[in-house]
């Protein structure tokens, strides 16, 4: 009791508990009649008008027809509702003698589930003679046989069955004998030969007389054999069986050649009419395959294997004979024992091999099993493995249905195993196991995933057009087209921003491409949003940000705010002769465009008309008196300052200064000698004519100036990411005095302006003039 519960699976369904007939069950079968040897594809019914259902539910609802036998004799046309034959039914093939002869069958509905039965009988038709066994009988009649005597004749088989069976006997005329037809008590029809007149052997020692059998068909039909009589001496006792009837009983998995039993017959007469023989009588073919009797001892053994699920029993009817011809009979009785060697037997009516995932309860098989054992040996355990989503249920009589236990997750397990075992309740058990493979099919039920929530990508300014600056990645944890994923440009936020001339992406693998030169004065980073969108239906997406930083690039050169550089007549600065060491001449000024180490700026001195006489600051410009200024140094000198950046490689420019000592700011200033001699020679049109050009390109330089600062100051602001903050490294104020004590003629502050982050803040510098001498 421990082992059989220890195997039983907690999901197990007895077999052998009768199964209440579901709701959709039709309480009676239905029944129909075919003849036999009706050509395949005959009509047999219209099951959709006989089961009451719509026209093409028949269709619409998978229906089938399963035979008991496993054997698809019928078929069913879904369209039309008719039942069909799918071949020529033989009755005596199918039932034998067995009347009626009905072939059982099921109807089955799917979604919902149901089924019918029906009876299908196999009517007869007279497509068979009698045949007699043997083409000629021999019997040995003793002369003393007394009018009246009966003589057990040999029967013919006629495999037809009630009125086309055979009827009765007939023999051929004479003046001794006549047959009479016996009835037996299984139906059989029997011929005795009755005797009608005494017998002289000296006149008449053998008779030669034709035995015919007829059936009931219209027309009838008939077999015959030859009657052969030999009239015996006088013999007065037959053997006579000890017992009768013999039982027996006999395991089907006996080994041939094992022995039944043994039959003894005795007869009281002397000499060779007391010898006795033993033989089969009438018997049928089976049991001649089957049985085997010793003429001699009379011992009966097994010459066929047995099989309890075909035949259960045997009646045998036995013959002892003496030396003189007559005979006695006896019946054995032979029941075979049922033993476990048929494993169930499992057969798959509907399947389905792929089920949609996320779908509720959802019928992946229907099946039948079967034990062709009886007893405990029939009776059946089915169940399948615990660890599995899916639950068996008896549906209808021995049918089961293999449902899903709830929604499955094709991302979670995409294929199952379902070993479906069946287990008898046999001594040794015997189990039947059938494997199903269910394939779940992916629904569109996961979006894209990014692999990141947002991207930065760097790319260096003056970029080739068509650069791939980088790419975005997504996956979809769906399959096939589900999981195809297509990459797209996402509306910007900033509707002044042009994306679409800015970048591109590849729809199949995210590959982004910027389309234009980048110019990092104009535009230091933006942000836009790529989609990523699976091919399913319906198609589902997600998004990510991808922040582009455009990298500074040393492509401007320093621009030299003052002294201005515009052709006209050169700035000159004056210096008394009286200054001391460190005097503060004037101040280069300079921006650059570019940012970070590509916008810092030194300042050096390259030439000079006094060596030695001035210095310029490396960080701030500055110019500054060396030593103070002796008689002997030159009235004019001319400082021509490079200013250099800090990029790689660098770039410059440069810038030239004029100074004139003077003795002090008490004198008027004198032009350089050099000018008056040139004004003392130009005459008054050319002079107006110099004062009006300087004039207008005075007006030019500011203008030009104003619109360098507005734009500067404007791009910083557009990119969102620039701001104004207090000068830092090389300008340490807000304003810049340059005022300091120097001899400039006029006074100035600079504005300056950072633009990016203060690591790669590049200035820009606005020259206002504050007042004058």
């Amino acid at each position: 009791m421990e082992t059989l519960e220890r195997i039983q699976p907690n999901r197990q369904v007895m077999a052998f508990i009768l199964m209440v007939f579901l709701s959709q069950t039709r309480p009676e079968p239905i029944r129909y009649s075919v003849l036999e040897e009706t050509e395949s594809g005959s009509f047999v019914a219209h099951l959709t008008r006989d089961l009451g259902l719509g026209i093409g539910e028949l269709a619409a609802r998978s229906a089938r027809v399963v035979c008991d036998d496993d054997k698809q004799r019928l078929q069913l046309d879904r369209q039309t509702g008719n039942l069909l034959l799918r071949e020529k039914l033989d009755r005596e093939e199918l039932c034998g003698p067995i009347e009626p002869c009905v072939l059982y069958f099921q109807v089955f509905l799917e979604t919902p589930v149901q089924f019918f039965d029906g009876e299908l009988s196999i009517q007869d038709i007279n497509d068979h003679s009698p045949i007699f066994p043997n083409r000629e009988i021999l019997l040995k009649i003793p002369e003393n046989s007394q009018p009246g005597a009966i003589f057990p004749l040999k029967l013919a088989q006629d495999l037809d069955v009630g009125s086309n069976g055979l009827q009765k006997y007939t023999i051929s005329p004479n003046s001794h004998f006549r047959v009479l037809t016996r009835n037996h008590s299984e139906g059989k029809k029997y011929p005795d030969l009755v005797q009608d007149k005494a017998l002289d052997r000296e006149e008449q020692p053998e008779f030669s007389l034709t035995l015919m059998a007829l059936d009931g068909g219209a027309p009838p039909r008939s077999g015959t054999t030859m009657v052969r009589i030999l009239i015996m001496d006088v013999n007065d006792n037959a053997p006579e069986f000890v017992h009768t009837p013999y039982e027996a009983q006999v395991l089907e998995n006996s080994p041939l050649d094992s022995p039944v039993l043994t039959v003894l017959a005795r007869d009281v007469d002397a000499g060779s009419f007391g010898s006795v023989s033993y033989g089969l009588f009438q018997a049928s073919d089976e049991i001649k395959q089957t049985f085997s009797i010793n003429e001699v001892t009379g011992e009966i053994r097994l010459t066929k294997k047995l099989d309890f699920e075909q035949i259960k029993s045997y009646q045998v009817e036995i013959e002892a004979t003496d030396g003189g011809g007559l005979s006695g009979k006896g019946t054995v009785v032979i029941e075979v024992v049922d033993v476990n060697d048929n494993a169930p037997e499992l057969t798959i009516s509907s399947l389905t091999s792929s089920i949609p995932e996320n779908a509720p309860e959802t019928v992946v098989s229907i099946f039948r099993i079967r034990d062709r054992d009886s007893g405990d040996n029939g009776k059946m355990i089915c169940s399948i493995p615990d660890n599995l989503p899916f639950i068996l249920k008896p549906t209808f009589k021995n049918f089961y249905t293999l449902v899903t236990e709830g929604a499955l997750d094709r991302e979670s397990r995409a294929e199952y195993n379902i070993t479906i075992t069946v287990t008898d309740m046999g001594s040794p058990r015997l189990k039947t196991e059938h494997s199903i493979t269910v394939l779940v099919s992916d629904v569109n039920d996961n979006a894209p995933a990014f692999t990141q929530t947002s991207y930065t990508l760097r790319v260096r300014e003056n970029n080739s057009p068509a650069l791939h600056i980088g790419s975005v990645s997504a996956t979809d944890a769906d399959a096939g087209a589900n999981a195809q994923v297509t990459y797209s440009l996402l509306p910007p936020h900033d509707p002044h921003l042009p994306l679409a001339s800015l970048v591109s992406i590849n729809a199949d693998n995210g590959h982004l491409f910027a389309l234009r030169s980048l110019d990092y004065e104009a535009l230091q980073a933006f942000e836009f949003g790529v989609g990523a969108t699976d091919r399913g239906s319906p198609a589902r997406s997600s998004q990510a940000l991808v922040r582009v930083l455009v990298l500074d690039d040393n492509d401007n050169s320093p621009f030299v705010l003052y002294p201005l550089q515009n052709g006209s007549a050169p700035c000159t600065e004056l210096v008394p002769r009286a200054a001391e060491a460190g005097y503060l001449v004037s101040k280069v000024v300079a921006v650059d465009g570019d940012s970070g180490q590509n916008a810092w700026l030194s300042y050096q001195l390259l030439k000079a008309t006094e060596p030695g006489l001035f210095g310029v600051w490396a960080h701030n410009g500055e110019v500054r008196t060396a030593r103070p200024p002796s008689e002997r140094d030159a009235p004019k000198h001319r400082l021509l300052v490079l200013v250099k950046d800090n990029g790689e490689p660098p770039r410059s420019a440069s810038v030239t200064l004029h100074v004139l000592l003077v003795d002090g700011f008490s004198q008027p200033y004198l032009p350089l000698p050099e000018a008056a001699a040139e004004q003392a020679q130009a005459d008054p049109l050319t002079v107006y004519l110099v004062i009006a050009l300087a004039a207008v390109s005075s007006l030019f330089l500011f203008s030009v100036l104003a619109f360098i600062a507005v734009r500067l100051c404007g791009r910083s602001r557009a990119a969102s990411l620039g701001r104004c903050s207090v000068a830092e490294g090389h300008f340490p104020g807000h304003l810049v005095d340059v005022s300091g004590t120097g001899t400039l003629s006029q006074s100035y502050q600079y504005e300056v302006c950072l633009t990016g982050d203060p690591g790669t803040a590049s200035p820009h510098l606005s020259k206002e003039p504050e007042n004058f001498f």
